[in-house]
């Protein structure tokens, strides 16, 4: 049986939830077919998310790794392709820092990319009527710096385990109220994407996504 870790976010920018969370928080309940599933819930700390990372993978020795987080304002389900070897925001993390153009792994590679059957999971996701595509960037805040350290971890000390990110967007009950609008899906959807997610990659035997590699 394949181990699975799977990881979220806590809220961050102000918003009380963070989809990936509930997302991820509702699967555990739910259990998942044919896989082991492990949960950890990640800060929004550029100083402590990958070390939070590190520990989770070394308590639960996971065959698979998948990172969820939020992307608000997209559209659909966006597993994402490359991670960047930057740390680059205006706004700041939940302990009040805001790096700029800041390698996250001083001396590492410029980029890795998705260890992550992308392109069919995305199909997956379409044929069972959940919006998706395919990101080429998952930004240069606490998501794409969890992104990179996994990658970063995987192709120096654990090249038997895969790995990958996934973005989701918010959920409806952060828009409702808001007066600028802005897409959103279920919790319900949410959920059953990740699931998607985690069978797909765990089944898939072909896409041009598989493997690490240093981009």
């Amino acid at each position: 049986m394949t181990r699975v870790l799977l990881t979220a976010f806590e809220p961050f920018g102000g918003e009380q939830v963070n989809p990936s969370q509930l997302a991820v928080q509702r699967l555990a309940a739910e259990g998942l077919d044919g896989v082991e599933l492990r949960t950890a819930f990640l800060p929004v700390v550029y100083d402590t998310a990958g070390d939070a990372l590190r520990a989770a993978i070394a308590e639960h020795d996971p065959d698979l790794v998948i990172c969820a987080g939020e992307a608000g304002g997209r559209f659909g389900i966006t597993p994402e392709k490359v991670a960047i070897n930057r740390n680059d925001t205006a706004m700041p993390d939940n302990a009040g820092r805001a790096p700029v153009d800041e390698p996250i792994v001083a001396d590492g590679p410029v980029g890795y990319f998705t260890g992550l059957p992308v392109a069919a999971i995305v199909e997956a996701l379409r044929d069972a009527g959940i919006p998706a595509e395919v990101s080429w960037t998952a930004g240069a805040y606490l998501c794409n710096n969890v992104f990179y350290s996994l990658m970063h971890l995987i192709a120096t000390e654990r090249p038997s385990v895969r790995g990958g990110f996934v973005h989701v967007p918010y959920v409806h009950e952060q828009v409702v109220r808001r007066t600028d609008a802005k897409p959103s899906l279920s919790l319900d959807e949410i959920v059953q994407a990740l699931r998607i997610a985690v069978s797909t990659t765990v089944h898939a035997t072909d896409d041009a996504a598989v493997g690490a590699a240093t981009a």
